[in-house]
């Protein structure tokens, strides 16, 4: 007995014992190979078709109809697919199945060659000479001769010809590529509505390597690429779907998205233009060619009015004395103009309460922060005694549930209970302004024993994109966030602790050869550029394989285990600490324990309630690191 779509569905199929067979194209099944029956005693014959490899001997009988049968065996529909239903094998191999075989429970069964030719008005499967010579019983014959009653009347040769879509010739190895990469770009599909981006990248890389010409395979892994912050190759996925399609709309969209998220304006404004023209009534394209045309003439606007004259500070313009706290405002304020404990945590807990705070605190925290940080190097290097402890945390976001419980879980910031907080403060979340006026708070609180790293989010290209400018003007004004971006400038790049640990937020570097002295003579008081060590401290990344590579964000570039060793052995420290990507854990180490990723987060992803947010952070929080003075990575994790 062989079933395939030619010839409908089978009512009593779940009555039979059917063998299973294994299909790489829709996932494993558990029976013929694991089990391994006697080969004899099968009651049907199962030839694997080129794709699958060679098949067992006791199978390769010359008549046997060359069929894969994907089958789920005897049980009822209801528990019968291991995956989702396959609802359509429409491809160039098949054709269009029957309609009495889509949405079925049992998996469609795919023809990997047409069938031998039969007598014209012969029944499939009941001529018994043939079949016979097929199987290894006369029994399993009889089974098959009186399961072909199921199929109903016969299909003549054009009519199974015509549904098979390969008349008179077996499908070439080309389209059996095809197919299976059809099949594969349906599973990534899945996999990204489940928001598994890393899962659906591969599936798609997958596709593409079975069918590389294929410019849809490449826009949809471009918008993974996307969805994951690997701007890099979402740009380079993108251009490639644009060269194999120059009308494939949605590869111009996600190159412009690209170009944009690495603060490429004009050329992201030029593929938004042509999008807008082959789809004037996208109401999202036209939104999204409006705001990158508005931040273009922006950007050409400063351009216009520099001058090689000093910048005026923001602090020059403000007059915080003539500021007035209005009577019903009833939140924190600071004491004698200085920030105390007590501020602190009344701050938190207004916050915790989503109300703001008032404007003339705010602008005190900042223009007070200005002054400590500027006083600050490049590098900070801190000594422990080797009795102490610091503890290091990664991106937070603008998530401020998960500051709290940071917080909650490791104890207040103090004197006794330092921390290093690694950039990236700011942006995507929601309450980027309620993080980052806590985070200074407590560097005004205790200004030796609470860190801030500047990080690539501490930007004003990434603050423009992301979110935190349009936040910090719909709380406050343009000109505090023009404040913002003043003490943006003037955080650190790097810590050193005890000589034997460096701290960054990205990582290494494009070139060898860069000292701990390279980075303390790096000018951080502006905005980073395209390139060099500044650019690379903030926006770089590991990478299992040796050597460097070009960066998947776009930006710097990738550095393997051999760059990280080579590194620490000129500079003779024993590992590094950085942040920038969000790990599953919260933390990974790589490099034979020598880069330590650390990432704060934990709700990065997700868009909830502070409730939910706060749970879930107790759930998951593996987000900070305890580091002391031993010369090894860390081995104590927070919970």
């Amino acid at each position: 007995m062989v079933i395939v779509p030619l010839y409908g569905h089978c009512p009593s199929l779940w009555s039979l014992t059917i063998s299973m067979v294994l299909d790489p194209l829709y996932g494993p099944c558990t029976s013929l190979w694991s089990s391994r029956p006697s080969l004899s005693s099968l009651p049907l014959t199962v030839v694997p078709a080129p794709l699958y490899g060679s098949p067992p001997a006791p199978l390769c009988d010359p008549l046997a109809p060359l069929w894969v049968l994907q089958c789920l065996g005897p049980r009822p529909p209801a528990q019968a697919c291991l995956l989702s239903p396959l609802r359509s094998p429409q491809s160039p191999l098949y054709g269009s199945p029957p309609l009495s075989m889509v949405g079925r429970p049992l998996r469609l069964l795919l023809s990997m060659a047409p069938p031998r030719p039969a007598r014209r008005g012969a029944r499939p499967f009941t001529t018994v000479p043939p079949v016979a010579a097929a199987f290894a019983t006369a029994a399993a014959a009889r089974r098959v001769a009186a399961a072909g009653a199921l199929y109903g009347p016969a299909m003549a040769d054009g009519e199974r010809a015509e549904s098979c879509g390969c008349p008179g010739r077996p499908p070439s190895p080309a389209e059996q590529d095809q197919a299976e990469a059809e099949a594969l770009k349906t599973q990534a599909n899945e996999f990204f509505k489940g928001k598994d981006y890393e899962k659906a990248v591969e599936y798609y890389s997958r596709a593409i390597e079975l069918n590389p010409g294929n410019a849809i395979y490449y826009g949809n892994r471009s918008l993974a690429y996307l969805r994951t912050e690997c701007y890099g190759y979402a740009l380079a996925d993108a251009t490639r779907a644009v060269e194999l399609d120059k009308k494939y709309v949605k590869g111009y969209y996600r190159r412009a998205a690209s170009n944009m998220a690495l603060g490429k304006f004009k050329a992201a404004l030029r593929d938004y233009e042509t999008v807008v023209k082959v789809r004037p009534n996208d109401k999202d394209a036209k939104l999204k060619y409006q705001e990158c045309n508005k931040i273009v003439k922006q950007k050409a606007f400063e351009r216009a009015i520099a001058s090689d004259e000093q910048k005026r500070s923001v602090v020059d313009s403000l007059d915080i004395e003539s500021m007035t706290i209005e009577d019903e405002y009833s939140g924190p304020k600071l004491e004698d103009g200085k920030v105390t404990l007590a501020f602190m945590k009344e701050l938190m807990q207004w916050y915790k309460e989503q109300k703001k705070l008032h404007r003339k605190c705010a602008y005190q925290i900042l223009v007070q922060v200005k002054e400590v940080l500027a006083k600050l190097p490049t590098l900070v290097e801190t000594t422990l005694k080797e009795t102490e402890k610091v503890t290091v945390c990664g991106d937070t976001h603008g998530q401020y549930y998960d500051l709290l419980n940071i917080f909650e879980l490791n104890g207040l910031p103090s004197e006794s209970n330092p921390y290093i907080f690694n950039g990236d403060f700011v942006d995507r979340g929601s309450f980027s302004v309620e993080v980052i006026l806590t985070l200074f708070g407590f560097k005004l609180l205790y200004p030796d024993h609470f860190h801030l790293l500047r990080g690539n989010h501490e930007t004003d290209n990434m603050n423009q994109i992301y979110g935190f400018e349009g936040e910090v003007k719909a709380k406050y004004t343009a000109q505090m966030f023009a404040l913002f971006s003043e003490v943006f400038e003037w955080l650190p790049l790097a810590q050193c602790i005890n000589g034997k640990v460096l701290i960054m937020h990205g990582g290494l570097f494009s070139e060898d050869g860069v000292t701990l002295d390279d980075i303390r003579k790096i000018e951080r008081n502006r905005q980073p550029p395209d390139s060099g060590p500044m650019c690379d401290l903030l926006w770089s990344d590991p990478q299992p394989q040796n050597g460097r590579s070009v960066s998947k964000r776009g930006v710097s570039c990738q550095f393997g285990p051999d760059v990280t060793k080579s590194f620490l052995e000129r500079n003779r420290l024993d590992y590094i600490i950085r942040s920038h990507e969000v790990k599953p854990e919260g933390y990974e180490v790589a490099h034979d324990g020598k880069c330590v990723t650390v990432f704060s987060a934990p709700n990065y992803w997700r868009t909830s309630s502070p409730r939910s947010r706060s749970q879930s952070s107790r759930r998951r929080s593996r987000s900070s690191t305890r580091t002391a003075t031993a010369p090894s990575p860390p081995r104590s994790w927070a919970p």
